[in-house]
């Protein structure tokens, strides 16, 4: 006979309650157990289904995920998409290992986005978020992998999570993920400091995790955003002007304020074309550009824009893991100003309303919990 149990919210889980001695086992005890994940159902709408639970195999381990940062998934929302695979940004639990290695159950650990092979060049300098080659997961752990953060449960390597620090929340923790990590990332490759005039473009929830982490460098702070809301977010969260993109006098605005000089540093959040433009002619003569956003081609002169002017430019995907801890200290010395950042947070069987206000740009970062 095969006993079937379906997790419904608020109540317990039978990984919980099976022996841990059996619960590696369960399935072939008879036992099929079910977790939540949000899905996409078209047509505008969403909400959760049930899927098998992930069992941890080799060095991959099961997460039960607590806060779920959300990122640009509504973007498929919005234009019809589903499925129900979405997401990678995550906080948790460990609540199941199948060998010892570098985690154990109960550690407390953010998911590092992405999947690597842990073996070539980029993954033994920790860029891991570089890395061409990847694993098969299902090989591994024999079935589907749960690979997707919009979950109550998660697959993943061990040595892509992260120790989270005793005092951080879960919700606090998972900004390291996409809220505060690119542009963390982008601003350690350019050394912000207290001297540097920073100008950070397109102010969604990347953006806008850039103007905590130049403010917590004690750089001026340069934001350019058309979104009402967003402007005015970013000044709560210490940007010192914020400029409209739309403006056809920006550039001559943006000089105005750095004395004639331009700014000593930019990252583009926004990916769009006028925006990278707009990167090249503010900043100043041997400044850095740095793209952070996903975008299209944008016309740049090798003699005009880079040798001539001496410019850097580079761009930033995420961050090496071996500056983790600095980043968390960033999260851990601003409980307040991430407190402002992440402006909504809610139940995942109600992602149809997360994605909802995604869209409309009323919002910083916005949170999903699957347990509640």
């Amino acid at each position: 006979m095969v006993l079937t149990y379906f997790r419904r919210r608020k109540t317990f889980t039978l990984r919980d309650k099976i022996p841990p001695a059996f619960a590696g086992d369960a399935g072939r005890l008879g036992f099929i157990v079910f977790m939540q994940v949000a899905a996409m159902f078209g047509e505008g709408k969403g909400g959760v289904v049930d899927k098998p639970d992930p069992r941890a195999a080799g060095d991959v381990v099961v997460v039960k995920i607590h806060a779920v940062p959300m990122c640009t998934e509504y973007k498929g929302f919005i234009s019809g998409g589903t499925g129900d695979r979405f997401g990678h940004e995550a906080a948790g639990e460990v609540v199941e290992v199948a060998q010892t290695g570098r985690v154990k159950v109960g550690d407390r650990v953010v998911v590092q986005p992405q999947n690597s092979c842990g073996k070539c060049q980029m993954c033994a300098i920790g860029e891991h978020i570089h890395c061409s080659g990847g694993r098969n997961i299902q090989e591994i752990v024999g079935t589907e992998p749960a690979s997707a953060t919009y979950a109550q449960y998660l697959h993943k390597m061990e040595d892509l999570l992260s120790p989270i620090p005793e005092g951080v929340s879960y919700t606090h923790a998972g900004m390291a993920c996409c809220g505060l990590g690119p542009t963390f990332g982008a601003m350690e490759q350019m050394q912000v400091n207290s001297l540097d005039t920073v100008m950070v473009t397109g102010l969604g929830p990347v953006g806008l995790g850039g103007i905590v982490n130049a403010r917590y460098r004690g750089a001026r702070v340069i934001g350019v955003e058309s979104h009402p809301y967003r402007a005015a977010l970013a000044k709560k969260l210490g940007a010192d002007v914020v400029f409209n993109p739309t403006d056809e006098d920006i550039l001559d605005q943006i000089r105005d304020f750095t004395d004639g000089i331009g700014v000593d540093k930019a990252v583009d959040c926004s990916g769009a074309s006028a925006a990278h433009r707009l990167m090249v002619d503010a900043a100043r003569r041997k400044g850095q550009v740095t793209f952070v956003g996903e975008g299209g081609d944008f016309p740049l002169g090798a003699s005009r824009d880079m040798i001539r002017k001496g410019l850097v430019l580079r761009g930033n995907w995420h961050y090496n893991l071996g500056v983790y801890p600095r980043l968390m200290k960033v999260i851990q010395d601003s409980p307040e100003q991430i407190d402002t950042f992440i402006t909504h947070t809610f139940p995942m069987r109600e992602v149809q309303k997360a994605w909802e206000l995604q869209a409309t740009g009323e919002c910083g970062k916005v949170v999903l919990d699957p347990w509640a």
